[in-house]
């Protein structure tokens, strides 16, 4: 668990199962515990279908009942959506333009994590038949989307060598950079009993790893006057958006 897009994927994998109470994240550690009421072994099944490489540590008895849901969390959930819903419009117009298939891929990571919101906002009050048609939906989108770019860089890598503007790459990647910590800062604050959750844990997000690598790929760009490092980082990501929808569709 190294992202709050895949908490949300697991809420929404848990929330068809009877007996689930209560859910108690720690991202950082990359730890669930599970309050439940029923046997524990559809809920190791209904993590293993997910293939986020959950491994069960121990389960106990516990007479605690004292939970609080947030009640800002659909507000949470809008503000997180909208964040990456604009940086995916901002990053894939400017992708287009200067011609980098690192911003191209990186939009489609923020869309791949603007879905993931989106599914669970529209779902609210809805059954789980209409929240896993959703998610079909946007994992197969996504795919789609995806190999179009993987077409892109077999056309730039076999064909004529188009060169991406590294500035855009670089200044663009940053602001994605700041909107991830905001939304990982937002997503942490929403938890009263994590507030003072330690920052290292921005650091862990595939998002911030992959902002980081467009920027580097940027630099190495106007380094090696060559558009490779653009391609390399952009395939890397369309791997990562690939994976990130196959999970979603887990959910069905």
């Amino acid at each position: 668990m190294d992202c709050p897009s895949e908490e949300n994927l697991i809420r929404m994998k848990l929330q068809e199962l009877a007996g689930i109470i209560h859910l108690d994240f720690d991202i950082p550690d990359r730890q669930l515990t599970v309050y439940h009421s029923e046997m524990a072994q559809p809920i190791e099944n209904a993590l293993s279908e997910l293939n986020l490489g959950a491994q069960w540590i121990q389960t106990e008895e516990t007479k605690d009942q004292n939970f609080t849901e947030e009640s800002d969390q659909k507000k949470m959930l809008w503000a997180v959506l909208i964040i990456n819903f604009v940086f995916f419009i901002i990053e894939m117009t400017t992708g287009l333009i200067s011609k980098s298939m690192g911003l191209v891929a990186d939009s489609l990571d923020m869309m791949a994590d603007a879905f993931v919101y989106g599914i669970s906002l529209l779902a609210v009050g809805g059954s789980m038949i209409k929240k896993k048609r959703i998610a079909m939906l946007a994992g197969y989108f996504q795919i789609a989307l995806a190999l179009i770019g993987f077409m892109e860089v077999l056309r730039r890598v076999f064909g004529v060598e188009e060169m991406p503007d590294f500035s855009t790459m670089i200044v663009v990647s940053i602001l994605a950079l700041i909107a991830n910590g905001i939304c990982l800062y937002i997503l942490q604050q929403s938890k009263s009993d994590e507030a003072h959750m330690r920052a290292s844990m921005i650091f862990t997000s595939n998002d911030v790893i992959i902002n980081l690598g467009v920027i580097t790929a940027g630099i190495m760009v106007h380094w090696l006057n060559s558009n490779k490092p653009d391609l390399i980082i952009g395939s890397i990501v369309f791997v990562l958006v690939v994976q990130g929808a196959m999970r979603i569709l887990r959910l069905g």
